[in-house]
């Protein structure tokens, strides 16, 4: 029996935040776009959920922001860390240079609906659910689409271009043989759902204590924590029973209570095995690789999806009059990524960074206490707005543009650059004092 076939020019492969804004963005050009998303619905838990002012900025120059925020939501103006008993602020988002200064939070499964249900108004744009990516087509040395399995029969969609927003275990990447640079992470993250009281703390980044930390995320009537452990522990963590577990988190945030029995089966417990990596090529002939695909990220500060969505801002800016033209040459795809690497490298830089300092606190199991070190960098003048402004705005941030300027984006590049070099000499101060500082305490 033939296959199904379908014509489109851009398949986006991927459903996600960066998958739907490229979607958006070149139907409201006109041009033909397909997104394939794998399952059934948007519904799934323990995703990113955090909606960055740079993401909000895109959103008002779309027209889209007022409705967004009618969406039922929180938002974060600040964020904290409890360290043993001591509480800091580490990032203040009300000075970024942006409408909205602070993070909303928002279940990822209703900003991706309210993307499909505009993208949907524009005749170029098809979504198509229990589409599943298996394999790409080639013709030659060029991706010509992809192979869709769709209940239990194939389908292949021909495209100009495919662009692969299918995340860190992507399909495209794999299926293309493209080249991944690993950076080792040392920790995991567990992921669960834990009630929340309205006496409860606001905005707190994490605990850090008994050589765990733990991440409180407000979703109104529970929170989605995440407790970090260092990576490959977790089956020994489930050798020691729940029993163990629920008193681990106890004793991080003891204000949780009773609650730690909500905790009843393993099952509630995800692991998001933590990756660090970026494609040396993120792009083929008639293949481009955007968001987590290129990259993957840490969840820390959850900067990832942000950065995906300043990926797919860039791609529909550089590529959408040659999308529209119907030709795609390897110059053009270059061009993002040499756009949005710099962005990369400078924000797992400074997470690897990040991270090799948490790392530290894992050897000290036993009651944390703040060091004078810590107390000291946090008082530094500014640095909570330049916390404010690496996670909430970040490297070169991207603008819906209609029409390319050449002059207004070189010195938007000259002061992201600038900016971004700012924020990496904040963060490898701040990384080093921590290091030293749980040096001595372990």
């Amino acid at each position: 029996m033939a296959h199904e076939v379908l014509e489109t020019t851009c398949c986006v492969v991927g459903g996600g935040p960066a998958g739907m804004i490229l979607g958006y963005l070149l139907a409201r050009k006109g041009v033909q776009v397909t997104v394939l998303e794998k399952h059934k619905d948007f519904f799934r838990d323990f995703r990113g959920d955090t909606v960055h002012p740079s993401t909000l900025e895109v959103l008002k120059e779309l027209g889209l922001l007022k409705e967004f925020l009618e969406l039922p939501h929180e938002e974060v103006t600040s964020l904290g860390v409890i360290i043993g008993g001591s509480k800091f602020e580490v990032a203040d988002f009300s000075h970024v240079p942006a409408n909205c200064k602070f993070i909303a939070l928002m279940p990822q499964w209703d900003f991706l609906n309210f993307l499909a249900s505009h993208a949907k108004k524009f005749p170029s744009f098809q979504l198509l659910m229990e589409h599943e990516a298996m394999d790409l087509l080639k013709e030659g040395d060029r991706i010509a689409g992809v192979v869709v399995r769709n209940d239990g029969r194939n389908v292949e969609v021909r495209a100009d271009l495919v662009v692969g927003c299918d995340g860190r275990h992507s399909v495209t990447r794999t299926a293309a043989g493209m080249e991944v640079i690993e950076h080792g992470v040392p920790i995991d993250v567990l992921w669960f759902r834990i009630s929340r009281k309205p006496g409860d703390g606001e905005q707190v980044l994490g605990n850090v204590n008994y050589g765990k930390a733990l991440i409180l995320i407000n979703r109104s009537d529970y929170f989605q924590a995440g407790l970090i452990i260092a990576k490959g522990s977790f089956d020994e963590i489930k050798a020691r029973g729940l029993d163990e577990f629920r008193a681990d988190i106890l004793r991080i945030a003891p204000y949780l209570g009773e609650r730690v029995n909500e905790l009843e089966d393993w099952e509630q417990i995800k692991i998001l095995t933590v990756q660090i990596n970026r494609l040396r090529r993120w792009f083929q002939p008639g293949l481009l690789c955007i968001g987590d695909a290129a990259h993957a990220m840490s969840p820390a500060g959850g900067v990832g999806i942000n950065l995906a969505i300043q990926d797919a801002v860039a791609t529909a800016n550089l590529l959408t009059k040659s999308l529209q033209e119907r030709g795609i040459s390897m110059a053009a795809l270059a061009t993002v990524q040499k756009r949005r690497e710099l962005p990369t490298r400078i924000t797992q830089a400074i997470q690897i960074a990040a991270h090799r300092g948490l790392a530290r606190a894992f050897e000290n199991p036993g009651s944390t206490q703040a060091p004078w070190q810590v107390k000291a960098v946090v008082h530094i003048p500014g640095i909570q707005r330049a916390v404010g402004y690496a996670v909430g705005i970040g490297v070169r941030p991207e603008h819906v543009r209609d029409e390319v300027s050449e002059g207004p984006r070189r010195r938007r590049t000259a002061l992201t650059i600038f900016a971004a070099l700012g924020i990496a000499a904040t963060a490898a101060v701040v990384t080093w004092t921590a290091w030293k500082a749980w040096n001595r305490t372990s």
